[in-house]
């Protein structure tokens, strides 16, 4: 009798410990389902978000863009004992891991103090600059813009200081003198009055003026490249020999006209037909209002385009509102106007643009590192519409060069450096096309036999 409740006993034992191990597999089958199903959607939510998502805004807001390629390549060779370590000094210093842990953390960048109650206060962050490729021109500071006041909206008039030469009069001449509206070239029918550039030393330029050659031969009556202007007064303090938070003239050799005017001498000298469009839309336009200044520019790009059936690359020079501290490099004694490169929010094919502009950058990060600051993405809004007008062309990018207080010899250093840039990624995109011409031919030839 024992004996048989004994073996009941143990019966009933075993069928409890077979019950609870099918209970716990039951179990881990659910996990392990429910983990497949959560990663699947996952997955199919992260390609629905890329497909739909327009913005040049990465998930992480800026976060991973802002670390160096340094500090990851520490990470992994905490991991990977043999990973080749770099020259540079080490990317765990107190300061760099404080930031990255509290930002990952908080979401809160400690270098700016309004990222504090940004997610706090409705629209506070909504027009804040988002840092795409990070470049080697020191501090991550984004590029500052000026908002004129209303007074000035309707007017065009954004002196600053309200002294007469920095809206339009040379110091000492009396009178104003407007800027042309037309072009460097003859092609819109425009022919823009020859303004006095400032006194540039023969080696004041950055690139080596022995190097400069087209490279290909070309017949530059053909416009390639459109060089324009949608804030075209903004000018620099040096060139009017003011001081002012916000320089503005309407006279082309002190404001970034000047600019567009060396980048496209240099564009020239390198066998690249470039149109260069200097219209003072606060003298031009009726009504004139700052926030539609992107509407403005826009129909002019589209007026060239139209003019010209070649043409596939558009730069909308502009300059930065910082100071001098923030907006020049040295390299090797000289001194260089740094540049921004700006996409915009609302382009839904942003990333074709933002390719088209990490070409032009990277070459600068190899040839001149210090003298990019970076790709950033902006969104509409303080009369900026958001697009830039990179919609009519992939190969469209606006490009701030310099700020308020860079001279006449660290811009056109620059702009000479930037146009050898713009010529190696149109020469390169030129060259692949043609070289894959013939093969096209080729099997074209072989279907139609």
């Amino acid at each position: 009798m024992n004996r048989k409740w004994f073996q009941l006993w143990n019966i009933g034992r075993l069928r409890g410990k077979l019950l609870d191990i099918l209970s716990l597999g039951r179990t881990m089958l659910l996990l392990a389902g429910g983990s497949l199903v959560f990663f699947m959607l996952l997955g199919a939510g992260g390609l629905a978000g890329q497909k739909l998502n327009s913005s040049p805004i990465p998930s992480m807001k800026g976060l991973a863009a802002s670390l160096s390629s340094g500090f990851f390549m520490e990470l992994l060779g905490m991991e990977v004992p043999h990973l080749p370590k770099g020259e540079e000094p080490s990317a765990f210093s107190g300061k760099n891991v404080t930031s990255f842990v509290f930002r990952m953390l908080t979401s809160v960048d400690p270098g700016d103090p309004k990222s504090l109650l940004s997610r706090e206060v409705p629209g506070l962050a909504a027009d804040d600059p988002f840092l795409l490729r990070l470049g080697s021109g020191g501090a991550k500071d984004a590029p500052a813009d000026y908002h004129p006041g209303t007074d000035e909206l309707a007017t065009g008039d954004t002196g600053g200081n309200g002294k007469g030469d920095e809206t339009g009069t040379e110091a000492g001449s009396g009178g104003t003198e407007p800027a042309s509206d037309g072009s460097d070239e003859p092609d819109g029918g425009e022919t823009a009055a020859p303004q006095p550039e400032p006194s540039i030393a023969p080696d004041s330029s950055g690139g080596n003026d022995s190097q400069v050659s087209p490279g290909n031969s070309q017949d530059t009556s053909i416009k390639r490249i459109l060089i324009y202007h949608s804030h075209p007064r903004e000018a620099y303090n040096p060139l009017l020999g003011v001081e002012s938070d916000n320089p503005s003239s309407a006279i082309p050799s002190k404001n970034v006209m000047l600019v567009g005017s060396y980048i496209t001498k240099r564009l020239e000298q390198r066998g690249i037909g470039t149109v260069h469009k200097q219209e003072d839309y606060a003298t031009k336009v009726p009504d004139y209002n700052w926030n539609f200044s992107y509407k403005y520019s826009r129909m002019t790009v589209k007026a060239v385009l139209s003019a010209n059936q070649e043409m596939n690359e558009m730069i909308d020079i502009h300059r930065d509102s910082q100071r001098h501290g923030k907006t020049t490099a040295v390299i090797e004694g000289k001194s260089y106007a740094q540049v921004y490169f700006i996409l915009g929010h609302a382009n839904k094919d942003w990333k074709r643009n933002e390719a088209f502009a990490n070409k032009i950058h990277q070459l600068l990060e190899k040839n001149y590192p210090g003298v990019s600051r970076g790709i950033w993405g902006k969104s509409s809004g303080n009369g900026n519409n958001g697009e830039y007008n990179q919609t009519l062309s992939p190969n469209s990018v606006l490009i701030e060069v310099g700020g308020i207080d860079n001279s006449a010899d660290e811009l056109k250093r620059t702009a000479d450096i930037l146009a050898d840039a713009i010529a190696d990624v149109y020469w390169s995109s030129h060259d692949a096309e043609k070289a894959a011409a013939p093969d096209a031919g080729a099997d074209t030839g072989k279907q139609s036999d």
